[in-house]
C-alpha cells in the first residue's frame, strides 16, 4: 500500500489519479488532498477517499466547504489558504506527492513536499520550468525522486531505464500540433477561442489545450526536459506527431532509437509514476498497431508556433527568464480564454515581456517569484494600454 498526497485534487490530474486509487484500492491510499475552489467535487472526493487532511485554496470558500461534509462521522483535518495547501503537500506519511496543481500555483507546495522529504510525481511542469534553479538542488539535498507523470517525459524516462551512463544522444519530444495543425497560418488571425479548445488528440483542461494549439507546451517541455534529465538544449527536439502515439523518443550513441508507444491516456503515466519501478496490470484499452496504421512525422513550422522559439531562448537564457516566459504565458492564456486579446497576440505579448526582463542569472526562490510576479503585471500593463 503506497501512501500518496495529492495536490489540484479537482483538475484533470487529480480526477484521473484518483481514478487510479479507485480502480487499486490495495496498491494506493490518499493521505491529504487539495483543491481550488470546486466544493462540489472536492466534497464528493473526500467522501469517497477519507483522507486524513484537506486544503481548500480559495479561503473564502472554507465555510462552503465545512458544511458540504458535516454530516461526515470521521472528518479530516480541514484547512484553507495558499499555505494551507503547503500545509498539507508536507504533511505526514505519504511516500509521494502527485503535483496536479496547474502553473505556477504549484511550485510553493511542490517545494514543501521535497523538503518533507517526498517524491514527486510531476505532472506540474512548471515546477522545473520556472524553478528548476532551486528545484533540482533541493531535489539533491533532499534525497527525493522526480517522477514525470506527464506523457512526454514518462516516454523519455521509460526509454531511459537501463540506458548507461553517458549512453544518451539526444531526445526527441513529440507533439500532436494541437488544434490548428493543419489550418493555414494566414488563418490564424481570425481563430477563436472555441477553435482552439477543439484538441485532435488528448482531453485535456483549458489551459494546456491553448498551450498545445500554440506549441506552447511542448516549448516549456524543452525546459523541464533539460532539467529533469540534464540534457543540454542543443539536444532536445520537436517534432509533430499527429497520432499521438508515439509519446517521445530517445537516440543513443550508437544511433539507436528508443520509442514509448501507448494510446492517448494520461492515466499510464500517471500510474508508472505512482508505481515505480513496478508495472501494475490493468484492464486498459491495448495499443492495437494494425488499427493504428500509418505513424506519420513532421518538422514544426516555426512560423505557426513562434511560442516554440521564444521557450528555447527562455531555457537557453537560463536564470530567471523562464520563470518569466512560464508567467507571461499563463497570463496571456488566460487573457486569450476571457476573450480580451485575439490568440495571435499571445505570442506577441509574451516577446514583448520576454525582451524587458533584467535576467537574475543565479536566482534564489525569491528571485523566481518576484520575476514571475513581475511578468503577469507587464502583461496586464500592456494589454490595459491597447483598450
Amino acid at each position: 500500500m503506497k501512501r500518496i498526497t495529492l495536490l489540484g485534487s479537482t483538475g484533470s490530474i487529480g480526477t484521473q489519479t484518483l481514478d487510479i486509487v479507485e480502480e487499486y484500492p490495495e496498491k494506493f491510499q490518499v493521505v491529504g488532498m487539495t483543491a481550488g475552489g470546486n466544493i462540489n467535487l472536492f466534497a464528493h472526493q473526500i467522501r469517497q477517499f477519507q483522507p486524513e487532511i484537506v486544503a481548500i485554496a480559495n479561503q473564502a470558500k472554507l465555510a462552503e466547504l465545512k458544511e458540504a461534509i458535516a454530516d461526515l462521522a470521521v472528518k479530516p483535518i480541514l484547512l484553507a489558504g495558499a499555505d494551507a495547501v503547503e500545509t498539507v503537500a508536507a504533511y505526514g506519511d505519504s511516500e509521494v506527492a502527485v503535483t496536479g496543481i496547474v502553473g505556477c500555483a504549484g511550485l510553493l507546495p511542490t517545494i514543501a513536499a521535497i523538503k518533507a522529504g517526498k517524491n514527486i510525481a510531476l505532472a506540474n511542469k512548471e515546477t522545473l520550468i520556472a524553478g528548476g534553479e532551486v528545484v533540482v538542488p533541493l531535489v539533491k539535498k533532499h534525497g527525493v525522486k522526480l517522477f514525470p507523470a506527464d506523457s512526454e517525459h514518462s516516454a523519455i524516462f521509460q526509454c531511459l531505464q537501463g540506458v548507461p551512463e553517458g549512453g544518451l544522444r539526444r531526445i526527441i519530444l513529440t507533439a500532436s500540433g494541437g488544434a490548428f495543425r493543419d489550418r493555414p497560418t494566414a488563418e490564424l488571425a481570425s481563430v477563436t477561442v472555441a477553435d482552439a479548445l477543439k484538441h485532435p488528440n488528448w482531453a485535456m483542461g483549458k489551459k494546456i489545450t491553448i498551450d498545445s494549439a500554440t506549441l506552447m507546451n511542448k516549448g516549456l517541455e524543452v525546459i523541464e526536459a533539460h532539467y529533469l534529465f540534464g540534457v543540454d538544449y542543443d539536444k532536445i527536439e520537436i517534432v509533430i506527431h499527429p497520432q499521438s502515439i508515439i509519446h517521445s523518443l530517445i537516440e543513443l550513441e550508437d544511433t539507436s532509437v528508443l520509442a514509448q508507444l501507448g494510446i492517448p491516456d494520461m492515466r499510464l503515466p500517471l500510474l508508472y509514476s505512482l508505481s515505480y519501478p513496478d508495472r501494475i496490470p490493468t484492464q486498459w484499452e491495448r495499443l492495437d498497431l494494425v488499427k493504428c496504421g500509418t505513424l506519420t512525422f513532421r518538422e514544426p513550422d516555426h512560423q505557426k508556433y513562434p511560442c516554440m522559439d521564444l521557450a528555447y531562448a527562455a531555457g537557453r537564457a537560463g536564470g530567471t527568464m523562464p520563470a518569466v516566459l512560464n508567467a507571461a504565458n499563463e497570463q496571456v492564456v488566460e487573457l486569450f480564454l476571457q476573450d480580451r486579446i485575439r490568440y495571435v497576440q499571445i505570442a506577441d505579448l509574451i516577446r514583448y515581456v520576454c525582451d524587458r526582463h533584467n535576467c537574475v542569472s543565479k536566482p534564489e526562490l525569491e528571485d523566481i517569484l518576484e520575476a514571475d510576479k513581475w511578468a503577469r503585471n507587464m502583461v496586464m500593463e500592456q494589454v490595459l494600454l491597447k483598450v
